[in-house]
């Protein structure tokens, strides 16, 4: 999901998508073949993670029913890696990947670094990351997306408001 603040858009709108990232994020080698059902499912775990994420920014206690479905997704089996001659190689079935996604938010939920993780400064934007600048001043989730974004458009209005006194 892209701008939950702005015009919500969704960016894993068909079963191919949620294959693609399943390889594209490394969780796996070789897309686990999702369906319509898969895809449902991934998009309900993904909001409950958000859901939690955002309640532990907030200093909140978590939804229930958030956990629960966290919770249920992470107790299937996991994608197991296998070592080939050619190096690291995974392969999930969607409920697989899907339960590792779980695994991933819970040990970044319950682990060390909760206290450096930080949503994106960019209205638009709605990605969390961990905080391992010096003094833990990082605002934005990359410079190469949002934070170059929100610095140009700074520029503009200070350009724009130094015509205008003149």
């Amino acid at each position: 999901m892209r701008a939950r603040r702005t015009d919500r858009f969704e960016t894993l709108d068909a079963p191919a998508a949620l294959d693609s990232w399943y390889v594209e994020c490394g969780l796996v080698n070789e897309a686990p073949s999702c369906s319509g059902d898969d895809l449902a499912r991934a998009v309900r775990v993904r909001e409950a993670i958000y859901a939690l994420v955002t309640a532990r920014l907030a200093g909140e206690g978590y939804d229930e029913q958030a956990l629960a479905l966290v919770n249920e997704a992470a107790r299937t089996p996991p994608a197991t890696p296998r070592l080939t001659a050619t190096g690291r190689w995974t392969e999930a079935t969607p409920e697989q990947a899907l339960s590792t996604v779980a695994r991933h938010a819970i040990e970044l939920l319950s682990g060390p670094d909760v206290p450096l993780m930080k949503e994106c400064a960019n209205p638009e934007c709605t990605k969390v990351f961990i905080d391992r600048s010096r003094g833990g001043r990082r605002e934005w989730c990359g410079m190469e997306s949002c934070g170059n974004k929100v610095k140009a458009a700074a520029y503009r209005a200070r350009k724009k408001q130094a015509v205008a006194a003149h």
